[in-house]
C-alpha cells in the first residue's frame, strides 16, 4: 500500500522532531517575536528535507566511515550553543524592554480620526492650567507610544536571523544522528518506496516547523510584558547551555 510508507516517515519524523531543543526553541523566539518567521521556517523545513534525502541516498555510510568529521561537528555546535545560550542569559539579566501587544504591530497604529482633532474643528487655545496645546505633536507622541508597546524594541536583520538559523540546524550532531543516520536507516528498510518514506518525514518537518513559527503568535497574550520575555530568555539560556555542554560530555 503506498500510504504505508508515508505514513510510517510522517510518523517517525514527528517523533524525532517534536522536542524541546535549539532549533525548536529559536523558531518558537522568532515567531512570538514575529520576525521573519516564514522565512526562519522556510530554511528549517528546507534544510531537513535536505539531510532526509541525504540520508536516503545512503550518504549515512559515508558519514559513519570518516567519524572525525561528526566529531568536529559536534564541538563547533557545542560552542555555538553555549554562546548563544550566554547571549540569551544577556538578555535576561539586562532586557531590552521588548514586550508584545495583543493586536500586533499592524493592528497597533491608530487611524488619523482618533489621534487628531477631527477636519474642521477649532481644538481649545489653552488647557485648564493655561499651557497652550501642540495637537500635532501629542498625537505623533501616542502614536510612537502605541507602536513602541506592541512591537519588539528591536527588529533583528534578515540575514544575521538566517544565519543563526543555519547554525542551529547544521551544527547540531543531533540533526545527523536523527535524521541523516536514522531516518536513512529506517527509510532504506523500505525498498524501492524509501523515497515515499522521505516524503512522510518531509512532509512532518513542513508541517510541525510552520505549525510552531506562525501558531506561536497565540502566546503573545502571556508574553506581553518585558518580565515575560525575561522569563522566556532564562528559560532559553539554559536549556542552550545544558545542551551544549551535553554534547561534548563523555557518555
Amino acid at each position: 500500500m503506498v500510504l504505508t510508507p508515508v505514513l510510517a516517515g510522517l510518523g517517525l519524523g514527528f517523533s524525532l522532531i517534536i522536542a524541546i531543543g535549539a532549533q525548536n526553541l529559536f523558531v518558537l523566539r522568532q515567531g512570538l517575536r514575529r520576525e521573519h518567521v516564514l522565512a526562519v521556517a522556510a530554511i528549517c523545513a528546507i534544510s531537513d528535507a535536505a539531510l532526509i534525502a541525504l540520508g536516503v541516498s545512503g550518504i549515512g555510510f559515508v558519514l559513519q566511515a570518516v567519524p572525525w568529521l561528526v566529531d568536529a561537528v559536534r564541538w563547533a555546535g557545542a560552542l555555538f550553543l553555549v554562546a548563544y545560550g550566554v547571549l540569551a542569559a544577556r538578555r535576561a539579566w539586562r532586557p531590552s524592554g521588548e514586550a508584545l501587544g495583543a493586536g500586533g504591530a499592524d493592528e497597533s497604529a491608530p487611524t488619523a480620526a482618533a489621534t487628531s482633532p477631527a477636519r474642521g474643528a477649532t481644538p481649545p487655545a489653552h488647557t485648564h492650567t493655561g499651557e497652550a496645546l501642540e495637537p500635532d505633536a501629542s498625537a505623533s507622541a501616542v502614536r510612537s507610544d502605541i507602536r513602541t508597546a506592541a512591537t519588539p524594541a528591536t527588529r533583528a536583520r534578515l540575514i544575521p536571523v538566517l544565519l543563526t538559523c543555519l547554525a542551529l540546524t547544521w551544527l547540531n550532531p543531533h540533526v545527523y544522528l536523527d535524521t541523516v543516520f536514522l531516518l536513512g536507516t529506517v527509510a532504506n528498510t523500505h525498498g524501492d518506496q524509501r523515497w515515499l518514506f522521505a516524503a512522510g518525514a518531509m512532509a512532518a518537518s513542513v508541517i510541525w516547523f510552520f505549525g510552531l513559527a506562525f501558531g506561536a503568535r497565540l502566546l503573545g497574550r502571556w508574553l506581553s510584558t518585558p518580565r515575560a520575555w525575561r522569563i522566556l530568555d532564562a528559560v532559553i539560556a539554559v536549556v542552550m547551555i545544558a545542551l551544549g555542554v551535553s554534547l561534548v560530555l563523555p557518555h
